[in-house]
């Protein structure tokens, strides 16, 4: 193990306000690096900053306060906001060898807080792997091209909410019980995935084969259900109803889970499949009703039908018993809106 800056050249950032800075457009300038964990850091262009050169793509930056140890290696030319820090490999390193550090780096996480214990005092001297301590695969494995930035669809979308209505989830989904079942031996080689109560790499916490899920029981000693029952079929949300609840993970292939996850299918009323696009745009109206539940209100099955969600939404022109207009989701809007955004080609 050494000391990060026996690694790096490790320095302050630019420790510029944003409020003061000439904002331009995304064709234009310099990137903005923030103490942000999303979108690499970056919160903006900038033009050129008089007497203040941009630091050079291939930089990693770390934020020492806000979302602290955020790691980034910077692919364009950019200046930073305050309580940043900037490595620069003292010896020169591939991007995977960069991205292996950025991960050692935010492994250090717990050990700060954004409040009570940034990490400027003793960040340089975080321990980290030696170089000749990466593992030889990383060192050797070649990073592709960046991902395309361009959205599918050319033309913007705006939202108007004021178009939106409100359904119930059972009105929307068919919602699912996950599986309440011992965790199978996890095998790396297996293809099913096992989607956990988890916020993160898509809800996926091991890969399993088919024959140890089958054998797997409640108890462990012997099988409890069959096969069926504890495969679910690939184009749905899973919906973590325990433990970080609330996060929504689109998935496209057959999996196995936990009782502490809701599968959500479309409604067989809509006759419609549920694709990549239309699942983003759902999996973040979802999300945005974390706040309402945590460990002491789970998102059960049992209390998931009840609950609204506010959807874009089409007029049919026809009208219940008491009157009301009758609306239903407007799909094809949710599908052109995430086409629309950045990225959307790489889904």
């Amino acid at each position: 193990m050494k000391r990060l800056d026996e690694i790096f050249n490790i320095c302050y950032g630019s420790q510029l306000d944003l409020n003061k800075c000439e904002i331009c457009g995304k064709n234009q300038g310099f990137n903005f690096v923030n103490r942000s964990n999303s979108n690499c850091g970056v919160s903006a262009r900038i033009q050129k900053v008089d007497k203040k050169e941009p630091f050079k793509a291939g930089s990693i930056t770390v934020a020492m306060g806000g979302s602290v140890l955020s790691s980034f290696v910077q692919q364009e030319d950019f200046y930073t906001g305050q309580n940043v820090k900037v490595l620069v490999p003292i010896v020169e390193m591939g991007l995977a060898e960069k991205l292996f550090y950025c991960q050692c780096i935010e492994a250090n996480r717990f050990r700060f807080s954004t409040f009570g214990r940034e990490a400027n005092y003793t960040f340089d001297s975080l321990l980290v792997p030696a170089r000749e301590e990466v593992p030889q695969n990383v060192k050797t494995k070649c990073i592709g091209t960046p991902f395309e930035s361009k959205p599918i669809a050319r033309k913007a979308i705006e939202l108007n909410m004021s178009k939106w209505h409100w359904f119930r989830y059972d009105e929307v989904f068919e919602i699912c019980k996950g599986f309440y079942n011992k965790k199978p031996d996890e095998n790396p080689l297996g293809n099913i995935p096992f989607i956990g109560a988890t916020d993160s790499n898509n809800g996926i916490t091991s890969f399993h084969d088919l024959e140890t899920i089958e054998e797997s029981s409640k108890t462990g000693s012997e099988p409890n259900a069959s096969l069926d029952e504890k495969i679910f079929k690939e184009g749905c949300i899973t919906v973590s109803n325990n433990g970080s609840v609330g996060y929504a993970f689109y998935q496209n292939k057959k999996f196995t889970c936990t009782h502490d996850v809701n599968p959500l299918y479309l409604n067989g009323r809509w006759d419609v499949n549920l694709n990549v696009y239309t699942a983003m745009f759902l999996c973040t109206i979802i999300e945005k009703e974390q706040f309402r539940w945590d460990y002491g209100r789970k998102w059960r099955p049992k209390r998931m039908p009840a609950s609204l969600i506010k959807l874009p939404a089409i007029n049919t022109g026809k009208k219940d018993e008491s009157g009301k207009a009758i609306y239903e989701p407007d799909w094809q809007f949710m599908e052109d809106y995430i086409k629309s955004l950045p990225y959307s080609a790489c889904l």
